[in-house]
């Protein structure tokens, strides 16, 4: 079978050859016969995502049949790994990883061909793209990171088994959603560069990619907090973001891609800012190589980060090609991205979008500043500087602060121009509303629990966590207000309550209406990191009976137990937890030590409410003493984090799903006679 798997790799690196030069060839000649070859380019496209998942099919299987004769499986696997870990080998390592990427870009490369007459010219030139990058990876699948190499000789009889940090359920679900965001990517930079060479008239090719970006966009969204969420129950440091290189890699090109969301709005609506869409979008796709560059050179050093190899520079010659390609096909065709208008006025909608990107790329630059600070010091100095959180929390944090403002006055400026009264109307209300909520914070006292009683003149970080608080729900209440007014009108029309009302409100703009939930979801996100200043630790060696206090609450050892399984054995501690001297729960955090890996792994428990989470953690034992040490964090609000992200998801769907007809409401001229005819006008139908 790693034969076969072999030769499928090799038919479709063949296939996507053919695709490639066949439809790129097929677009220069436009002359007799040019069709029919780009009919089988594309075919050919179509069929290398049978090889390829062909290919994958094999690994996998080799994976569930033990089939340790291929390297990559002796190396990422084990007859003792449960049965759903086995998927999760295919991207455990650098060549699966790179297997499975070329697996999504060929599916998504086969709906775009299957969808192809929606316009037959501009989808063969996307087409070409995506050939064009699935021939790189191939290239790589068969020359320099191989899945099926095999050693010769008598296989092993048991494999050295997957990474524990692995062996979590979170990682069959987080990796393939932060791949299908990058990889998903690809498909709107091949329509804007298509679209960029063939000077694709007009924006009807925004329109035609606008679901595509939302989709990878949402998938990015879902995949950058499914990580955070598995380094918060798997790593055992209590925190969820620590700005790793490799988490920066993925929220760069989702800070690009949001740029990207926002602006390409004023493009449809003002004809404006189309060479600034074209490179955005260009750089996202560019950010997304580059953030799969990250993890498998070796040039930074994380937990995420694979084994260090010589296939960066396979990377580094890619991102020089795209940025060349896409530098002179800008400035043949520069000329057709001129603007149609200029901005009219500092207050409107199309300068908030202008501020909001600037902002984008202000913090995308500091994240990767910080992140490849160590290499350029390496490179000046001879030794490496490592920037850590201090560094990118000092600099981003205020940056986004104003992005979070933007993010609740941007949406309701007028276009072109905005005036004093619709900003009183709009606003007024709500930054009353906020203001009082800083108050309350502030006002509130201290034994009331955090995130109460915060005094900002104290710390810096005080100061940011309240700015924050104020700004989010001054975001909360510009929505909800926009809702309730718009909300009110519908269901005076319809005649039902004014729930009813918004729910037909947001059917009529799901465009406009889901943007809005997204807004609401960051808000409630921000929320949640703002209770990191209050953050509590506290560490001690526990014997049976031992105490160990943090905020209001009291652990007690109740006792430590063993178990012992195929895959792994653990030590447990079980923890009782008092609070008013009441007892609440009981906790049951781990140390296991897998057999195959010889490594071990800390597995948290936390405890988890809307105010806060006590978080434990069972350290080992101390090497000295021989006692066992816990460790316990209470981070408050951080189940805001998660409910933030589901909003944002409910959001997003909410945006592809199409707009039901506006409402029709009989409006009289008042100029009419009393016979004069009725004209229907839509309601809710404004973006």
């Amino acid at each position: 079978m790693p034969q076969v798997g072999s030769f499928a790799l090799v038919l479709a690196l063949a296939l996507s050859g053919y695709s490639f030069l066949g439809g790129l060839y097929a677009l220069i000649k436009r002359g007799p016969g040019s069709a029919e070859l780009s009919e089988t380019a594309r075919r050919a496209g179509i069929f290398s995502f049978v090889a390829v998942f062909l290919a994958s099919l094999i690994l996998v299987a080799g994976a569930f049949t033990n089939d340790f004769s291929i390297d990559y499986i002796r190396d990422h696997s084990n007859r003792a790994l449960p049965l759903p870990y086995k998927f999760a080998v295919l991207w455990s390592g650098q060549e699966g990883s790179l297997l499975f990427w070329s697996l999504l870009l060929s599916g998504y490369g086969l709906v775009l061909r299957l969808r192809h007459r929606t316009d037959q010219r501009l989808f063969a030139y996307a087409s070409v793209i995506i050939a064009s990058v699935q021939v790189f990876f191939l290239l790589l699948l068969n020359f320099a990171a191989r899945p099926f190499a095999m050693t010769g000789g008598a296989p092993p009889v048991e494999g050295r088994g997957l990474n524990p940090l692995l062996q979590y359920p979170e990682m069959v679900i987080h990796p393939p959603m932060l791949y299908l965001g990058y990889v998903g990517f690809t498909v709107p930079f091949a329509f804007a560069l298509g679209a960029l060479a063939m000077k694709y008239p007009g924006d009807k090719w925004i329109h035609i990619t606008r679901r595509w970006t939302m989709v990878t966009w949402g998938l990015l969204t879902l995949g950058i907090p499914l990580g955070a969420h598995w380094a918060y129950n798997v790593l055992g440091w209590g925190g969820y973001w620590g700005w790793d290189p490799v988490e920066n890699a993925s929220l760069m090109p989702w800070l690009t891609g949001t740029a990207f969301l926002h602006s390409v709005m004023m493009q449809e609506k003002r004809g404006m800012l189309k060479t600034w869409n074209m490179w955005l979008i260009f750089t996202t796709f560019m950010l997304s190589i580059f953030g799969t560059f990250l993890t498998r050179s070796g040039v930074v050093n994380s937990v995420h980060a694979f084994a260090q190899s010589s296939i960066g520079t396979w990377f580094v010659a890619f991102l020089a090609v795209i940025f060349l390609v896409c530098a002179l096909l800008y400035w043949k065709n520069r000329e057709h991205l001129k603007s149609e208008h200029q901005l009219e006025s500092m207050i409107s909608r199309e300068s908030s979008f202008l501020f909001n990107n600037w902002l984008f790329l202000l913090i995308c630059f500091t994240v990767l500043w910080g992140t490849l600070f160590p290499v350029l010091s390496e490179w000046v100095q001879g030794h490496k500087v490592t920037v850590g959180p201090p560094f990118f929390n000092n600099v981003a944090v205020p940056f986004a602060l104003l992005l979070l403002l933007l993010t609740a006055v941007g949406p309701l400026l007028a276009w072109r121009k905005t005036s004093f009264e619709s900003l009183k109307r709009n606003f007024l209300w709500p930054s009353l509303c906020a203001l009082t909520v800083g108050i309350f914070l502030i006002a509130t006292p201290v034994s009331w629990g955090s995130p109460f009683g915060m005094r900002p003149w104290q710390d810096l970080s005080y100061l940011y966590a309240l700015m924050a608080a104020v700004l989010a729900s001054l975001v909360i209440f510009t929505v909800t207000s926009e809702f309730i007014r718009g909300g009110r009108v519908i269901a005076g029309k319809i005649g039902r309550g004014l729930v009813s009302g918004m729910v037909q409100l947001a059917r009529r703009n799901t465009r406009r209406y889901g943007g809005y939930i997204i807004h609401v979801g960051i808000a409630l996100i921000c929320i949640g990191v703002l209770g990191t200043p209050l953050n509590q630790s506290s560490e001690k060696e526990m014997s049976f009976g031992d105490k160990l206090a943090v905020g209001p609450y009291t652990l007690v050892c109740r006792s430590y137990t063993q178990e012992e399984n195929a895959n792994y054995s653990s030590d447990i501690a079980i923890i009782d937890v008092f609070k008013g001297g009441k007892q609440i729960d009981t906790l049951y955090p781990e140390s296991r030590f897998y057999v195959a890996t010889q490594q071990p792994q800390h597995i948290p428990t936390v405890r988890s409410t809307m105010k806060e989470d006590l978080y434990v953690v069972y350290e080992g034992q101390n090497q000295d003493t021989g006692r066992p040490i816990i460790k316990a964090h209470l981070n408050p609000l951080v189940s805001w984090i998660w409910i933030g992200v589901l909003v944002m998801i409910f959001g997003t769907v909410l945006t592809l799903i199409p707009n039901t007809a506006p409402l029709q409401v009989t409006v009289r001229s008042s100029v009419s006679a009393k016979n004069a005819m009725p004209h229907p006008a839509p309601v809710g139908a404004g973006d």
